[in-house]
C-alpha cells in the first residue's frame, strides 16, 4: 500500500510540475534577456560615436566648401545693390567669357587625353612588376606625391628649369645651341600650360587606373586561351570592355582636375584670361573694369554645372566597374 500511494502521488504531481515548467519557459521566452536589451544600446552608442567622428569633416565641408559655394553662386543672381537679377547669367554669352570657357575645355580635354593615355601605358608597364617590390613601391610613392604637387610651387619649378632663363633652357642654349623659345616664350601662354598640367595628370591617372588594371583576373586570360582565343581576342573582347568604363572614368576625373585648376595657371599665364578660372579672378580684382564682381558668381555657377555633370558621369562609370573589382 505504501508503494502504491507514493506512485499515485508522483503521477498526480508530474502534470503540475510540467505545467509549472512550461509556464516558466514561456515566461522566460516572453521576457527579453539582458543581452537583447544591450545590443540596441551598443548600436546607438556606435552610431553616436560615428556621428561624432564625422563632425570635424562635416564642419570642414560646410565651412570651406558648402558656404563658399553658396556665397559664390548666390552672388551671380544679384546686382551691385543686392537686388535679384538675371543679367549676370546673360553675361556668360559675351565673347570673352564664352572664349574663356572654350579655352578651359580645350586645355582640360587635351591634358586629360594625353595624361590618360600616358598614364595607362605606364600602368600596363607596371602590371607585371611584383606587388610590394622596389619598382612598384617607387612608382606608387612618386605618383602619390606628384599628383598633389601643383599650384605656385609647380609653376616656380617650371620657371626655374625651363623658363626663359631657366637652368635647362640656358644649358641647352649655351652648350648645344638649342633655343627652345626661338618662336616665342610659349611657357607663359595657355598652350604652354599643357606641360605643367601633365606633370600632375599622369600620376593621377596611375593612381586611379592601376587598381582597375590589377582587378583583371588571370583566369579570364586562361579561359580565353582554352577556347582558342589569342591575346588580341582577350583584350578586344574581355579585358578591353571591362577596363573601358574605368578608363573613361579616370579620363573624366583628369578633365575635372584640370578644369578646376587655378594656381598654376595664375602663376604662369599672368594677366591673360583665356581660361574661365582666370576670367573669374579678373572680374573680382580688376581695377579698370568695375562693377563686374557679381559676374564672377555666374561664371562660378557655370563651372559648378560642368563639374557636377562630369562627376555624376564619373560616379556612374565607377559603379559600373565596381562589380568587376570585387
Amino acid at each position: 500500500m505504501g508503494q502504491r500511494s507514493r506512485l499515485m502521488t508522483e503521477i498526480i504531481a508530474a502534470p503540475a510540475a510540467d505545467a509549472a515548467a512550461g509556464v516558466t519557459s514561456r515566461d522566460s521566452r516572453r521576457q527579453p534577456s539582458s543581452a537583447g536589451i544591450s545590443r540596441p544600446r551598443r548600436r546607438r552608442r556606435r552610431g553616436a560615436a560615428a556621428v561624432l567622428g564625422l563632425t570635424p569633416f562635416a564642419f570642414y565641408v560646410v565651412v570651406f566648401l558648402a558656404v563658399p559655394t553658396l556665397v559664390a553662386v548666390g552672388s551671380g543672381f544679384v546686382d551691385g545693390e543686392g537686388r535679384f537679377t538675371w543679367s549676370n547669367l546673360t553675361g556668360l554669352t559675351e565673347p570673352a567669357i564664352a572664349g574663356s570657357f572654350f579655352g578651359a575645355f580645350w586645355l582640360s580635354a587635351v591634358t586629360a587625353i594625353v595624361g590618360a593615355v600616358a598614364g595607362a601605358a605606364l600602368c600596363f608597364a607596371m602590371l607585371h612588376s611584383r606587388p610590394g617590390g622596389t619598382t612598384r613601391s617607387l612608382v606608387d610613392s612618386a605618383s602619390s606625391v606628384l599628383a598633389q604637387f601643383g599650384g605656385v610651387m609647380l609653376a616656380f619649378a617650371f620657371i626655374a628649369t625651363i623658363g626663359a632663363q631657366g637652368l635647362v633652357t640656358v644649358l641647352l642654349r649655351n652648350t648645344f645651341h638649342i633655343n627652345i623659345y626661338a618662336d616665342g616664350v610659349w611657357l607663359y601662354t595657355v598652350p604652354g600650360l599643357i606641360l605643367p598640367y601633365l606633370y600632375f595628370q599622369i600620376p593621377l591617372m596611375v593612381i586611379t587606373f592601376l587598381p582597375a588594371l590589377e582587378g583583371l583576373r588571370p583566369q579570364w586570360l586562361e579561359a580565353t586561351a582554352t577556347l582558342g582565343g589569342t591575346r588580341w581576342t582577350y583584350w578586344t573582347r574581355v579585358g578591353g570592355p571591362i577596363l573601358l568604363p574605368s578608363f573613361l572614368g579616370s579620363l573624366l576625373l583628369l578633365f575635372a582636375n584640370a578644369f578646376s585648376s587655378y594656381a598654376t595657371a595664375a602663376a604662369l599665364v599672368g594677366q591673360a584670361n583665356n581660361i574661365v578660372s582666370l576670367q573669374i579672378r579678373q572680374a573680382l580684382i580688376s581695377e579698370t573694369v568695375l562693377g563686374r564682381a557679381n559676374l564672377a558668381g555666374s561664371m562660378a555657377l557655370g563651372m559648378l554645372v560642368v563639374m557636377v555633370v562630369v562627376m555624376l558621369a564619373y560616379s556612374a562609370l565607377v559603379r559600373r566597374t565596381a562589380r568587376w573589382q570585387r
